[in-house]
């Protein structure tokens, strides 16, 4: 009943995005926080005192790295290439939602994108039924 339940649901929220009206091509311009430094910084401490991120390492870590075993120029090679793996990913997520971000500005598309999501949502309500 409840697997029914929520594919109903989906369908409903599939249905919604489906006929969703087109937001205005006008997007609201991120404001000034001090530059592109203090951006980037606010950016690392984010992700760096995100609690997922803090387990990951504390679990991925020690499985590969002897931690009693490193030095002290070891480890600071060590947080720097951690530091430089975050900042390169952050760096490509920032550029991907810019990108994209410019990509979903027309009309058009903000319509493909609430119709391909809310056929997705269709889909998985459907998946949802035939399984039960």
């Amino acid at each position: 009943m409840i697997r029914i339940l929520g594919a109903l649901y989906l369908f409903y929220l599939g249905w919604k995005l489906w006929r969703a009206p087109v937001q205005s091509a006008e997007v609201a311009s991120p404001g000034q926080s001090g530059g592109n430094l203090a951006g980037g910084a606010q950016g690392f401490l984010i992700s760096a005192s995100n609690p997922k991120v803090i387990l990951f390492y504390i679990a991925f870590l020690p499985t590969f790295v002897d931690l009693e075993r490193l030095g002290g120029s070891a480890l600071a090679l060590l947080i720097v290439l951690t530091v430089a793996g975050l900042m390169a990913g952050l760096c490509l997520i920032a550029a991907s939602a810019a990108r994209a971000r410019r990509a979903l500005r027309s009309p058009r598309a903000q319509r493909r994108l609430n119709r391909s999501a809310g056929s997705l949502m269709i889909g998985a309500g459907a998946l949802l039924i035939a399984k039960s």
